[in-house]
């Protein structure tokens, strides 16, 4: 029986992420998977030909450019790793029937430019919601990568200020009618509903709102990115961290159960029986859905509600196909660039919702909703020389209710509805043709369910749904938002069920943290051999660029600014700090003598002492 400091249940891109924090401050670490090779949902494979690399799930990687482990190079990833990412100026482009586009560039005059020429009122709207919409990123991209708050206490916090009220607006709302209070265009409409629709969520559920509010900051902050070679190298790059660090990442390892002793997780069992003892802690890819099966001890009422969350109301099916030359568009060369790639079959905003309508009724909708493109036009070492590739993308629903299937099972059907989506991609590319087609393969939400069983249950590949209610502390569960299991001690959650949500996040920087944190580790001095000369976001630097002192700053561990102190007044017998969280948010603290006597006792007699010498210090400005 081996035993080690941390095992890993999963070896998707969360679960290595919390590993190799953990590796990396000096734990013996363990990942275990299910299948041949690593990643999860992060994995590029030769899926039909030799020298073909596809994306198995995602592919473009938006939210994860924010994380400090990007940005800062927290793991090596960049520096030492191997991890190289690739930035298209085209994120995002839509193409109409008539075969017009529109495109969302990283440059926002462009993207105005192009809105403009089909509402230039719509385009003046949009200029002026990227201003507040970056101005709200500085505020909540920091807790993306942090354990959050309980909503209720998120909710309170935000009520306070304009802004938060703002963002309480935005949070509980649909998407369709924040858009239709901003603009007149259906075209423009239809654009910005389908890049958020990629989360997996209907134009008009309530609740999902956010991605509204953030996704013309993030676009235009940050960029949309994909890692040369495929998604799967950040996987690689993860990998590599671990090894280099001591720790171990075993596939073809499939865990049947959390060992568990005296209410604490103590290892795993394998599936062919073998037993691997953990010392101080069990992280496990486990969605709330199947808890019950991997972990005995947890109290019904909790594992209940975790079996009450609510899956995204469809999924997708993905077509792989291996070319002889890269795909040509009607529209144009242009669109080829672009990242995020929408190819509509209608430009009517009412169709489209009706479209969605059915297709979470359980109809193969006659309309396609499908996304796409060629990978390899940016990245030519996916394919052989002079080839290329197409990655296609169409709604579908797990559980077909359509009377033309529904007596049968998705392994019966998916080439004859891949056909139907061949038919539409065709309207659009070119040479999407028999004679330079090598070879396809469809992958239904069925055989999603069966590439990660344990994340995304019936196809949703995100975990679970992006509703208000299942988000920041209450993702998946109020319980199980903190990244623990009530019940059994030292058992972590990783995965796309958990905040801030599916998608590649890197977000099992947020479960170490919570482990440093357990552990009585300090996770700041772990993550501060970073890189530091990685270039800040421009919504950062353009806070600074006036060149005046920076003030009295709080920082979190990864050196980002969490509260910027403007003014410390007394009011009656308080002292009332006043300031900004974040950058951007206004923020109000008062210290009471009861707290001020507590603060001292706290500090102690030699705390004081640095506390008095500290203005004589240098600092990080100087």
């Amino acid at each position: 029986m081996s035993q080690y400091d941390i095992v890993a249940m999963g070896a998707g891109h969360n679960g290595l992420v919390a590993a190799a924090y953990l590796a990396k401050a000096g734990k013996k670490v363990l990942v275990l998977e299910r299948k041949p090779y690593p990643g999860g949902g992060v994995s590029t494979q030769q899926i039909n030909t030799p020298g073909y690399w596809h994306d198995e799930h995602s592919s473009v990687h938006i939210m994860i450019q924010g994380n400090p482990m990007i940005r800062q190079d927290e793991l090596g990833l960049l520096s030492q790793h191997g991890l190289k990412y690739h930035y298209s100026p085209v994120p995002h482009a839509t193409i109409f029937p008539d075969q017009s586009v529109l495109y969302t560039y990283k440059d926002l005059d462009k993207t105005c430019e192009c809105f403009a020429k089909v509402n230039a009122k719509d385009a003046e709207t949009y200029r002026n919601f990227v201003k507040i919409s970056s101005d709200i990123l500085k505020v909540f991209m920091p807790g993306l990568y942090s354990p959050p708050p309980p909503l209720g206490e998120l909710v309170a916090m935000l009520d306070r200020t304009d802004e938060g009220r703002l963002m309480l607006e935005y949070m509980t709302r649909d998407c369709l009618s924040l858009v239709n209070d901003l603009y007149e265009s259906d075209k423009i409409k239809i654009h910005l509903l389908r890049l958020v629709s990629e989360n997996l969520q209907a134009p008009n559920e309530l609740g999902t709102g956010m991605g509204v509010l953030l996704m013309p900051g993030i676009i235009h902050t940050y960029g949309v990115s994909q890692p040369i070679g495929g998604s799967g190298k950040l996987t690689e790059s993860l990998v590599r961290c671990i090894e280099s660090h001591g720790g171990e990442v075993r596939c073809n390892a499939e865990v049947a159960q959390i060992l568990t002793s005296g209410g604490r997780a103590t290892g795993v069992r394998l599936a062919d029986g073998q037993q691997i003892l953990a010392k101080d802690a069990v992280i496990g890819a486990i969605h709330p859905h199947v808890v019950r099966r991997f972990v005995q001890g947890v109290p019904e009422p909790v594992l209940k509600k975790a079996e009450r969350t609510q899956l995204a109301p469809f999924s997708i099916m993905v077509s792989h196909y291996d070319l002889k030359e890269n795909c040509q568009f009607h529209a144009g060369e242009d669109v080829g660039y672009a990242t995020m790639l929408e190819f509509m079959a209608t430009d009517s905003l009412d169709e489209m919702l009706a479209d969605f309508d059915e297709l979470k009724r359980g109809l193969i909708t006659e309309r396609r909703l499908c996304a796409g493109g060629d990978e390899s036009i940016g990245d030519k070492s996916r394919v052989p020389a002079g080839a290329g590739m197409f990655h296609g993308i169409t709604f579908a629903p797990y559980k077909v209710t359509d009377k033309r299937w529904s007596h049968q099972h998705w392994d019966e059907f998916k080439e004859e509805i891949g056909d139907l989506s061949l038919a539409h991609y065709r309207k659009f590319v070119k040479n999407l043709t028999a004679d330079n087609i090598i070879a396809r393969t469809i992958v239904s939400p069925v055989d999603l369910e069966r590439s990660s069983p344990n994340s995304m249950v019936r196809g949703d590949l995100h975990g679970v749904a992006p509703y208000f209610h299942q988000s920041a502390g209450a993702r998946p569960t109020q319980d199980l938002g903190q990244f623990t299991v009530p019940g059994v001690e030292r058992l972590y959650l990783a995965g796309p069920f958990q905040h801030p949500g599916g998608g590649v996040y890197g977000a099992g920087r947020a479960t170490a943290i919570k482990m440093f944190e357990e552990l009585g580790m300090d996770f700041g001095r772990v993550s501060s051999g970073a890189r530091q000369d990685l270039p800040n976001p421009k919504v950062i630097a353009d806070a600074r660029k006036d060149g005046k002192a920076p003030g009295m700053v709080l920082r979190g561990p990864a050196n980002e600014e969490l509260m910027h102190v403007e003014a410390i007044d007394r009011v009656g017998d308080e002292l009332v700090i006043k300031g900004k969280s974040f950058g951007t948010m206004p923020m109000q603290a008062r210290l009471d003598a009861d707290s001020a006597r507590a603060g001292l006792k706290l500090l102690g007699l030699g705390k004081l002492a640095f506390l008095a010498s500290l203005p004589l210090r240098k600092g990080n400005g100087e």
